[in-house]
């Protein structure tokens, strides 16, 4: 039961914070979106920077198993790239939520300095996963105009998170899809 309050109140926190930031949320508002009390939420998690740094473990983990499984499902570069890009538009709810990673960027003043490791080892495993993405483009042939894997995977995973920016800041899909258009051309 305890693992079942636990995950509720992940999944509640993770929705609030990608739909209002780190700083848009608070115990008492999980206490009320649970149905418990603040005093249970600090049993799960002491502080709330436990519980950001909690929500960060869960988030790179189903974005780094996302991954994989474009991987498995998608043979070339270019499906894979399409993949990521659609994975990165579906998490903005319509524009309403951000991916949790800018979410949480967007705040960073008022992170404790784990999650902000957090962040950066996440931003890490994205980077080194979109490189992979087009060295294997290079190979295959699937994407045009490589130059620096690297550098694209970098200039990539900018775009996307603006991107999710944009959208969010107009709740509007079509301002996502403006900026990835380029990319997804390619």
């Amino acid at each position: 039961m305890a693992q079942d309050t636990r995950t509720n109140l992940l999944d509640i926190a993770e929705t609030a914070a990608r739909s209002r930031g780190f700083d848009g949320f608070s115990y008492a508002d999980l206490a009320e979106a649970s149905g418990i009390r603040k005093a249970s939420i600090h049993y799960h998690f002491a502080t709330k920077a436990v519980l950001s740094a909690a929500l960060m473990d869960r988030y790179h983990a189903s974005v780094e198993q996302a991954c994989a499984d474009i991987e498995a499902i998608h043979q070339y570069a270019a499906d894979r790239l399409v993949a990521l890009v659609s994975f990165y538009r579906n998490a903005l709810g319509g524009g309403e939520t951000l991916c949790l990673c800018v979410a949480f960027t967007i705040s960073r003043d008022s992170l404790a300095d784990e999650v902000k490791a957090k962040i950066v080892a996440f931003r890490a495993m994205m980077t080194t996963w979109i490189t992979a993405l087009f060295e294997l483009g290079k190979q295959d042939g699937t994407i045009s105009a490589i130059s620096a894997p690297d550098a694209e995977a970098h200039a990539t995973l900018a775009t996307l998170e603006g991107a999710h920016l944009a959208a969010h800041a107009e709740q509007d899909l079509a301002a996502f899809d403006k900026a990835t258009k380029l990319l997804l051309a390619r």
